[in-house]
């Protein structure tokens, strides 16, 4: 999901009242589609998804013992993160 947000294809909201600029390392959260997600801002840059809940409740969390290699923003490559980056600086 978060590629297709990158690529344009899907829109991604601010679902939190601070902007990026505003959080140093803590939580973002987003929505996408009737996703919601907590992004971890790591000193103003983008860290890694902290939690994703599907709009039909199934959840994912790093804290939940999922795999090394899971994280949704690890799998992106170069280009997607630098745009995701982007794009959530810009909500």
């Amino acid at each position: 999901m978060l590629r297709e947000v990158a690529l344009g294809r899907l829109i991604m909201v601010r679902a939190c009242e601070r902007g990026w600029e505003e959080i140093y390392a803590e939580r973002f959260k987003v929505n996408v589609e009737g996703w919601r997600m907590s992004i971890h801002n790591d000193r103003d840059e983008l860290g890694y998804c902290e939690e994703c809940i599907s709009p039909d409740g199934r959840r994912w969390s790093i804290d939940s013992g999922n795999r090394f290699g899971t994280d949704p923003i690890a799998m992106l490559s170069t280009w997607e993160h630098q745009t995701l980056e982007r794009l959530l600086k810009a909500i």
